[in-house]
């Protein structure tokens, strides 16, 4: 580990707010999920034993290719000039994160719901923040599911590639990217997916268990910044964490119930904060204030592991 790698977390944070995401026609994680696509057509069969091992391969070769990729970059970069080599870094650390893109995609359903144009604002929702069908969902279903993907997206989106990056640099931050991607595709239980993402959906729990529970307590120390409840946050995360499908998931989300101080729910899947007031256009705001604060909060405790952890390295 470099000392560099204190600086890096922060620029890419400052480039992602300069430049945004750029056209998917130039983004590398649009690309992996066209190739995902493509390799899916090669390889899934309808035989659970046979897609099964045909996931699994397709996890582990696009891993190493990723990995290996991303480490032939960095070797390249390391023979630039340094500023031009941390500047090329951190460019590639932002493209594995959205904080823009997330916050403007919850701030555009949230004017919809405040100018009373539902159906615009389910469309906002299904087109950029979740993947479930949106027609049927009520005004406060949708401030609701939009709540739900910032807390989630802070840690899947935003907290995670940073933690990965500190842990093992570029090519695991970029691996963690395409794990989550995969899993996001082919991670369903149903009759297309079960057996052909079974191995993605696995890894992406056991990569997502650290992350989202550090995002989880980044949103309860950020609550108590922005005079929200974070008392409430924990006393939700302990009661209802546990009760969503995904063994990750539910800690950001839970979190930010509680601190809202407003119940999420999945009509036949969980309520997180259950009792609690359903959530408003509003509070989707609130949301975004907290998810910003959360990764300022994370960015600067991984910033202080870091340097202690450089520090004593060394000391030996």
């Amino acid at each position: 580990m470099k000392w560099n790698r204190l600086l890096l977390p922060w620029l890419a944070l400052l480039l992602d707010e300069g430049l945004g995401d750029p056209p998917n026609r130039w983004h590398p994680v649009a690309w992996l999920g066209s190739l995902i696509a493509k390799v899916e057509g090669w390889v899934r069969r309808g035989e659970p034993r046979r897609d099964f091992w045909s996931g699994l391969g397709v996890w582990l070769g696009c891993v190493i290719l990723v990995g290996s990729v991303l480490k032939a970059l960095v070797t390249l970069l390391r023979k630039l000039p340094q500023p031009l080599a941390i500047l090329g870094e951190a460019f590639l650390l932002k493209l594995t994160i959205s904080q823009r893109g997330l916050r403007q995609a919850a701030l555009d359903v949230e004017q919809a719901l405040q100018a009373g144009d539902l159906p615009k604002a389910r469309r906002q929702l299904g087109w950029h923040l979740v993947s479930r069908n949106t027609q049927d969902l009520d005004e406060s279903q949708v401030a609701g599911a939009t709540i739900e993907s910032v807390a989630e997206n802070t840690s899947d989106g935003i907290l995670a590639p940073l933690i990965y990056y500190i842990i093992g640099g570029l090519p695991l931050a970029w691996v963690y990217r395409f794990a989550n991607t995969l899993d996001s595709m082919w991670g369903y239980r149903n009759e297309r997916y079960e057996w052909l993402g079974k191995a993605a959906a696995r890894m992406d729990d056991l990569l997502n268990w650290l992350p989202a529970r550090f995002s989880a307590g980044m949103l309860v120390l950020a609550s108590s910044f922005q005079g929200e409840n974070s008392h409430q946050a924990l006393a939700v995360i302990q009661r209802d964490a546990r009760t969503t499908a995904s063994p990750n998931a539910g800690y950001p989300m839970s979190a930010m119930a509680g601190a809202l101080g407003v119940e999420l729910e999945k009509v036949g899947h969980y309520r997180l904060g259950h009792g609690l007031p359903p959530p408003k256009a509003e509070d989707i705001r609130r949301a975004v204030r907290l998810m910003q604060t959360s990764v300022l909060l994370g960015a600067g405790m991984l910033s202080v592991v870091s340097f202690l952890f450089l520090r004593g390295h060394r000391r030996t």
